[in-house]
């Protein structure tokens, strides 16, 4: 009983931030890009979508583990770097979103595919990804494994989703939808 205890703590500090008293509309307007933008930005394409409902969120945090998803409200409060983008996830192709940055430096990024569009993560249904792509484990990657880089310009990202797989593990799906 404890060890499950623990393994449920654990697996909750991975979804913890990303949904504790967060502000839905905190970051969108900072992180809106511009039609044409030419940045600072980073483009992220969303492989791996478990199915065509709900929204996608790209959020920018920090490139330190204090900073890397931590509640939006407390980073904008301290003048920390938090950005948002929310899209309704499109009936077909890669998902794209774009997420406007402040200024060429480090960051940090993660993708969520909130299913039902409630805006707050369920750990049983819906995805989430990083930048880099790390593994996921019981608890939230370092925010140096989500870490990117981003020059004066566009930058381009892969992400690609992870859902609960198991009782206790995440990772890309084998069939994800088209």
């Amino acid at each position: 009983m404890g060890t499950l205890r623990g393994t449920r703590g654990m697996m909750l500090a991975l979804v913890g931030a990303a949904s504790l008293h967060s502000t839905a509309d905190l970051g969108i307007a900072e992180g809106r890009c511009r039609p044409e933008e030419t940045g600072p930005a980073v483009i992220a394409t969303v492989e791996g979508l478990k199915d065509r409902t709900g929204i996608l969120r790209a959020e920018v945090y920090p490139p330190e583990d204090d900073g890397f998803l931590a509640d939006d409200n407390v980073l904008i409060g301290a003048g920390r770097i938090f950005r948002r983008t929310v899209e309704a996830v499109p009936p077909r192709g890669a998902p794209t979103l774009c997420v406007r940055l402040p200024a060429p430096g480090s960051y940090t990024l993660a993708v969520i595919h909130d299913r039902d569009g409630n805006r707050k993560f369920n750990l049983s249904s819906d995805g989430i990804g990083f930048a880099n792509n790390p593994a996921i484990h019981l608890s939230k990657p370092r925010a140096e494994a989500a870490r990117f880089f981003a020059g004066s310009g566009i930058t381009h990202l892969t992400v690609t989703l992870n859902y609960r797989t198991g009782l206790f593990s995440f990772g890309p799906l084998r069939k994800p939808a088209r």
